[in-house]
């Protein structure tokens, strides 16, 4: 049996490549037309491997070629920087640092973690699925619009068999199996986040990044620009090169899944918490990838001071990214579609928005991924529940925007109590993860070691 490791064949990384070239307008038809001459594919649509591996020949030809096209010029690679020196020329109200350190209540804090959880939990079944499948599921069992987690419990058989649940999260992330919240990259991701802040303080490296990955994050828990980077590390590549070479994912969501902690310590400081959060992502991420985590960061340090609405707070975090780029231009559809229907139903928003990306953009890109979350946030005006099954019915990576919506929903809403016990009790305040430390850790405890890392 072959095995087909995801994200990190050459021949794969390749049609990602091609399509990411003409997102960001380099002219890659030449390139394109001798791979396909020699026999090559384009990227698999949504799983990350495809399902024959390449000849000897074929697979070398593409790593010849992925080299080729990362030397081609971009027109957008000015307005759209990764440094962050250029990045805050590039902001003209970037916000001033705030010096006096504000408190954060643990009450708070606590909701937020437990409504990242909530979020992804619910995403988590359907995860790949399609728009369309999403809805029939949620539909045929009385769940829409959705208002609970996902169930098997009543599902025709037929519906079943042609929209097969995620085959890892179903058994844990179903309604009448979830036993404590399972085991997912994004919860590991602020874990490892903690643990940085713990180990190094607010004034950590990316290489000090790099070797907590090492040191603590299993190679197997890693996906698209992060396995990327990961693989380049063990290569002897350092950062921040780890995300650009042959990494067709690094603007992907990956890295604005990683930012809620820089958020969270750092309330009423939106510049400082991006400033961190930038630090962690040119780990694997470049230009808009690099400002999904940024954007998230400062949003959340903004709403972590208890005195704000979601709107400014989404406000607050077009101030640290390019006005121009391709990530400012995503949030504010997605704030303008929502406000533009407002009385209608979200469904009408996150059809437009699929008419915009679907196309064009990987389900995992981060460009239609954070124009949904903008539209969910907005659209439910910061309510929690309202917020993260808007996120996760719009489909693409259901349990990355969930999450992130659960997460600054959860600390607007500032109380555990605030959430509801449907959504809080499954979890039994019990948190699996394959980072060691934290492995059945209680939400609670990790909202008091956050509050302890607060700057």
């Amino acid at each position: 049996m072959t095995l087909r490791l995801t994200w990190v064949q050459p021949e794969d990384l390749l049609g990602h490549e091609l399509r990411q070239a003409a997102q960001d307008g380099r002219d890659a038809s030449e390139i394109e037309q001798r791979w396909r001459r020699a026999g090559g594919h384009l990227a698999p649509a949504r799983a990350g491997a495809s399902q024959a591996p390449a000849n000897p020949h074929l697979r070398a030809l593409a790593k010849d070629l992925l080299d080729e096209l990362s030397a081609l010029p971009s027109p957008l690679s000015e307005a759209e920087p990764t440094t962050l020196q250029k990045i805050k020329a590039a902001c003209p109200t970037w916000p001033p640092s705030n010096n006096e350190a504000a408190s954060i209540p643990h009450k708070a804090l606590h909701a937020a973690w437990l409504g990242r959880a909530i979020g992804c939990l619910l995403g988590k079944p359907v995860e790949k699925l399609p728009l369309a499948a999403i809805r029939a599921l949620a539909k045929s069992t009385g769940n829409w619009p959705l208002a609970n987690y996902f169930t098997a419990t009543g599902l025709p058989p037929e519906l079943a068999a042609a929209h097969p649940w995620n085959r890892r999260s179903a058994p844990t992330s179903l309604a009448e199996n979830i036993d404590g919240m399972p085991e997912d990259d994004d919860l590991n991701y602020p874990l490892l986040a903690l643990l940085l802040l713990q180990r190094h303080g607010p004034d950590f490296t990316t290489a000090d990044v790099a070797r907590l990955w090492l040191d603590e994050l299993p190679a197997g828990r890693t996906f698209t620009a992060e396995r990327v980077a990961y693989r380049n590390l063990l290569d002897g590549i350092e950062p921040p090169a780890t995300a650009a070479y042959r990494n067709p994912f690094r603007e992907w969501i990956g890295a604005q899944i990683r930012a809620d902690v820089f958020g969270w310590t750092n309330p009423g400081d939106p510049a400082r918490a991006a400033e961190q959060a930038h630090r962690d992502a040119v780990l694997t991420h470049t230009a808009n990838g690099v400002y999904g985590e940024m954007f998230t960061a400062a949003v959340i340090a903004s709403a972590a001071t208890g005195t704000t609405t979601v709107h400014e707070a989404l406000r607050t975090g077009l101030r640290v990214i390019p006005p121009t780029s391709r990530y400012a231009q995503a949030i504010t559809l997605g704030i303008h579609l929502s406000n533009d229907h407002s009385n209608k139903d979200f469904d009408t928003v996150v059809d437009a928005l699929h008419a915009t990306y679907a196309a064009t953009h990987h389900w995992v890109h981060v460009l239609p991924n954070a124009a949904l979350l903008a539209a969910a946030l907005t659209h439910a005006d910061g309510d929690f529940e309202g917020s993260v099954c808007r996120a996760v019915s719009g489909g693409w990576d259901t349990d990355s925007n969930g999450a992130t919506a659960g997460s600054i929903a959860g600390l607007l809403a500032g109380d555990p109590s605030v959430l509801g016990e449907r959504w809080t009790a499954p979890l039994k305040n019990r948190l699996a993860t394959t980072v060691a430390a934290f492995d059945g850790i209680g939400f609670d405890e990790l909202a008091s070691l956050t509050q302890e890392a607060t700057a």
